[in-house]
């Protein structure tokens, strides 16, 4: 009988844990200073929403295993595993019976042996959004010819790197991004923000952690409201929107995953995240205050390296009883699939909510990915 081991060193991984711990408490700080500020709870949320129809079929769960263009989003220490190969990945969903609309497209490439780079832009907006506040001309009547239209916008671009520490498997990364947000003419929004992750493969084991708004992301809002809409604001007892700030708190997402070969052509790829928010008790599996433990399972079958069936569970929320002393639990779950054509077209396909199964109608998510080859 002849058995396999695998000699691990676990210098790296403990030089990994050290930086999540510091990165952790860098967060921690910020966190208790921004509670007293009474941040909102759900700033920015549409970055929370994922890109890509194979995370969101693996319910969010890519943090450790992630390793593509898409890694810009999930974890940008896994941009080094795109090759020494320019990836363009794009998407485009329809959330809410096709109302909300959400795009987003994704260039990385690599820039040495263990360097990349990744550029992304990403929009979520409701657009030709009637506006009646004119509605009513000034001789009191009703003129429909007075109605306008409007979108409500929110951008984010991202600058990503990702380099790879010595030779054991230790990569880094971090995102730079910028936040724009606009409703029509009427308010608009700058903001910045950092990101930092970090993935460790071991043998078969991969593990990443993602601290997301480590220094908390501060968007700058300025309202610019004419005369005839401030009256009307006041006439139907509306509170006048101030200039103002408001604060996206740090996040930080673990994940753990294991690759599992079956007759070298069916591969297995289960991976386990938790996401730990600091803005206040969430209702979430395990909610505190102020923090909240929001766990993701997602599990990839590929076969080949070329078809993928993907699945997942998370957003698991926690329902009181109407009666008893009890509580009911709903959750999310996700289905999909994939197909790689020669290494250089990825199509992926997701069925997914961005809330529970009981709430929003699911929707069909389509997600492309290309590897353009450099010539030498």
């Amino acid at each position: 009988m002849r058995t396999n081991s695998t000699a691990v060193s676990f210098v790296p991984l403990t030089s990994f844990m050290r930086g999540l711990s510091l990165v952790f408490i860098f967060a921690q700080l910020f966190v208790f200073s921004q509670i007293e500020a009474q941040a909102p709870k759900y700033s920015n949320e549409f970055l929370s929403i994922g890109v890509g129809a194979r995370g969101l079929a693996m319910s969010k769960a890519q943090v450790a295993s992630v390793n593509d263009v898409t890694s810009a989003y999930w974890n940008p220490a896994g941009l080094t595993g795109i090759g020494d190969n320019l990836q363009v990945s794009a998407q485009h969903a329809e959330y809410f019976a096709g109302i909300a609309k959400y795009d987003y497209v994704i260039v990385g490439t690599k820039i040495d042996e263990s360097s990349a780079v990744a550029l992304s832009m990403i929009r979520f907006g409701v657009d030709d959004i009637p506006n009646t506040t004119q509605l009513i001309d000034q001789n009191g009547q009703v003129n429909y010819d007075r109605i306008t239209t409007f979108s409500a916008a929110d951008y984010a671009f991202l600058l990503s790197y990702a380099k790879r520490i010595g030779e054991k498997g230790l990569t880094l990364g971090g995102n730079a991004k910028v936040i724009y947000r606009q409703v029509g003419d009427m308010a608009r929004a700058w903001g910045f923000g950092i990101d930092v992750g970090a993935q460790y493969k071991f043998g078969k084991w991969q593990v990443g952690a993602v601290g997301r708004d480590i220094t908390s992301t501060f968007n700058s809002w300025k309202y610019s409201l004419d005369s005839k809409t401030i009256a009307v604001f006041q006439a139907t007892n509306n509170e006048i929107p101030k200039n103002g700030l408001e604060v996206t708190l740090p996040k930080l997402s673990l994940g753990i995953g294991r690759k599992f070969v079956i007759k070298e052509k069916i591969g297995i790829m289960p991976e386990l995240n938790i996401d730990i928010s600091t803005d206040g008790k969430r209702n979430v599996l395990i909610p505190g205050d102020p923090f909240s433990i929001d766990p993701n399972l997602g599990l990839e079958l590929s076969y080949q390296s070329i078809f993928y069936i993907r699945g997942g569970i998370g957003n698991v929320q926690r329902i009181e009883a109407e009666v008893g002393n009890y509580n009911e639990y709903t959750f999310q779950p996700n289905i999909g699939v994939g197909v790689t054509i020669k290494e250089l077209l990825s199509i992926d396909y997701a069925l997914t909510d961005i809330g529970d199964q009981s709430v929003a109608l699911y929707s069909n998510v389509f997600s492309l990915k290309l590897a353009l080859n450099r010539k030498s």
